[in-house]
């Protein structure tokens, strides 16, 4: 039996209503966030439908699939670039944290041959990862800019102390690396109890037991206790050497 959703008008009026209610209540609360939500939710219907039909062809060539995952990292990048500085400008910088965190983990479990080197098992792992390293680079950049605006006097005092300005930066913003890792240890402590996350589910729908279901999603997982702090800590340390500024303030 297949348990995807029917394409067809029903599919359409429950996204749209979603929709909806996810914008009113923002609105509601006042978290002016409603026009957010609307773009976001088109966006992802437009990018999912393209990718929907792209990707049956890119799956047949690893070039093809090498591409692709850079072309994920790359709208990442930009992504956590807005996110953190207010501008796709810092994009090259913020490429760096990501890709970083994502390789080595994806390139081990290659090596290892836990997972296959066909581009149908690489690109979703390639994706989660990358999605994980760009979370942590988006929430540790901002956190540890508006860290490093709020705590000024403090970064100041560190400066007058004799600190270098690196260090001193590092003393003020170093938790934002600390905060921007909850969530993942959040998933992964919970995970089974409270959330059974996409890996898994998407393993056991591909058809395979629920034991190697598991093994995927914990590979998963703890690969992003592995790419998270290696993106969230060259984040951190591009924030305390200025690489990363908020050009958002004055």
């Amino acid at each position: 039996m297949n348990a995807a959703p029917a394409i067809g008008p029903p599919l359409a009026v429950v996204l749209v209503l979603l929709t909806a209610a996810g914008a009113v209540l923002v609105r509601l609360g006042g978290l002016r966030l409603s026009r957010e939500i609307a773009v976001a939710s088109a966006r992802a219907t437009a990018q999912l439908a393209v990718v929907s039909l792209l990707i049956a062809a890119v799956l047949r060539h690893a070039g093809w699939t090498a591409l692709f995952v850079v072309g994920m990292v790359t709208v990442a990048a930009a992504t956590s670039a807005r996110r953190v500085t207010g501008t796709s400008r810092a994009t090259p910088w913020t490429a760096v944290p990501i890709a970083a965190g994502a390789a080595p983990v994806l390139a081990l479990l290659l090596v290892s041959t836990l997972v296959p080197p066909r581009p149908v098992a690489i690109l979703p792992l390639a994706g989660i990862l990358i999605g994980g390293a760009m979370t942590a680079t988006a929430l540790t950049g901002r956190h540890g800019l508006d860290e490093l605006r709020k705590r000024r006097g403090e970064y100041e005092g560190g400066l007058a102390l004799g600190l270098p300005p690196r260090d001193a930066a590092l003393e003020v913003c170093r938790d934002s690396a600390r905060l921007a890792l909850i969530p993942a240890l959040d998933q992964t402590r919970t995970v089974g109890l409270v959330t059974l996350p996409g890996a898994f589910v998407g393993v056991l729908l591909g058809g395979a037991d629920p034991l190697q279901a598991g093994a995927t999603q914990l590979l998963v997982l703890i690969g992003l206790l592995v790419a998270e702090p290696i993106a969230a800590l060259l984040t951190l340390w591009l924030v305390a050497t200025g690489r990363l500024t908020d050009r958002r303030t004055p």
